[in-house]
């Protein structure tokens, strides 16, 4: 099946039941480009956090899965009509990284948990060099979106949650490694901000903080 045909068919059973179980608000999607490749640099708590980020954001979003969850009956095929790509954690996959160079070569829109697995802290961790090697070497903006509420969320706690998009960017001229600690200082200042945002009733509308360069 197309991906965007899946998307059309699947986003609105799937990412709007996961929006109605979490209250979710999301900020700052008009910042999205609406076409050509873009990396979506994102943090992870919670397995709801990938249907919330594919129903907020209005692009088919092409993620990046661990290989494990593409071995499970089932899952691994429904993923994979997706688009999901597959990716070896804790070693260097040279296939999932030519896949991933090639979604935003082909102008579409690829979704990176950059931490590499969720975060049980309840904090956004340490960025993985993925997606900023992506963002070097296609020449692609980067988009940072952090998501908050999912680490305490489950069914017996329907907790609220939100997600902030910053502003794209461009990664010329800067190291993978720039790019990489680039991503870490914004997905920090924008989950922060959503953590100010529901100590203040999480108002309906409201702007993320700009994108700063350096």
């Amino acid at each position: 099946m197309n991906v965007d045909l899946a998307y059309r068919f699947g986003r609105p059973p799937i990412g709007g039941a996961a929006a109605l179980a979490t209250r979710l608000r999301a900020y700052g999607v008009d910042r999205i480009p609406p076409e050509g490749g873009v990396v979506l640099a994102l943090n992870h708590f919670h397995w709801i956090d990938i249907p919330l980020f594919a129903w907020s954001n209005p692009r088919s979003t092409y993620f990046v899965a661990k290989v494990e969850a593409h071995r499970v009956p089932g899952l691994g095929q429904f993923i994979r009509l997706f688009g999901t790509i597959s990716i070896r954690r804790g070693e260097s996959d040279r296939d999932a990284v030519r896949r991933m160079r090639e979604v935003v070569r082909d102008g579409n829109v690829l979704g990176v948990f950059v931490e590499g697995t969720r975060q049980r802290s309840g904090v956004p961790g340490e960025v993985q060099p993925g997606a900023s090697l992506v963002a070097v070497r296609e020449r692609v903006p980067v988009v940072c979106a952090a998501v908050h509420g999912t680490q305490t969320w489950n069914l017996g706690n329907l907790a609220p949650c939100s997600i902030a998009y910053g502003e794209p960017w461009s990664a010329d001229g800067l190291s993978r490694d720039e790019v990489s600690a680039r991503i870490t200082r914004e997905l920090r200042t924008l989950w922060e901000w959503l953590v100010e945002l529901h100590a203040a009733g999480r108002p309906r509308h409201a702007t993320p903080p700009a994108a700063r360069g350096g």
